[in-house]
């Protein structure tokens, strides 16, 4: 019976010393929040102007400041990390683009690499004309019309290692 007795005296003060504690109106709470914007961290001074200014404990003012502050970093750390996935997803997709330009051009190479390798293993070189107004070079003898900048790239990647 003692050991039942003493935990009713214990939830009884447990019961007391929450319901002194008073809930902050609206406007406490803005105004709190508008102190909060211009100084995340509590001074004494200011602790006991908004304690008197409220009319609350200034452990109370106190506790209020440490909560805001958690959840405040709490935001910053979500915005931050939003701010990092975006930046990230942007940066894959830029990667994905460029490997697809990087196949691309692989592509271009090989062939513009294969149409000097067939041109320099032919038997007889046909003339090769140079129209004036485009800048493509007419294979006459395949009927394939070879870009200029396609040829210089074969002749630069096949050439490059004697200037290298």
């Amino acid at each position: 019976m003692n050991l039942f007795h003493s935990q009713n005296q214990k939830l009884s003060k447990h019961q007391n010393s929450s319901s002194r504690k008073k809930r902050l109106t609206q406007d406490q709470v803005r105004l709190l929040e508008r102190t909060f914007t211009t100084s995340k961290k509590l001074e004494p001074e200011l602790k006991a102007q908004l304690a008197s200014q409220l009319g609350v404990p200034p452990r109370q003012i106190s506790i209020w400041y440490q909560n805001k502050r958690a959840r405040w970093k709490t935001q910053n750390l979500e915005l931050d990390y939003n701010t990092l996935h975006l930046k990230l997803e942007n940066v894959l997709a830029d990667r994905r683009r460029l490997e697809r330009e990087v196949a691309q051009l692989q592509e271009e190479l090989r062939r513009a690499q294969q149409m000097v390798f067939d041109l320099n293993r032919g038997p007889a070189q046909p003339p090769v004309n140079v129209s004036s107004n485009s800048s493509s070079l007419d294979e006459e003898a395949g009927g394939e019309v070879l870009q200029l900048d396609e040829l210089y790239a074969c002749w630069y990647s096949a050439s490059g290692s004697a200037w290298g």
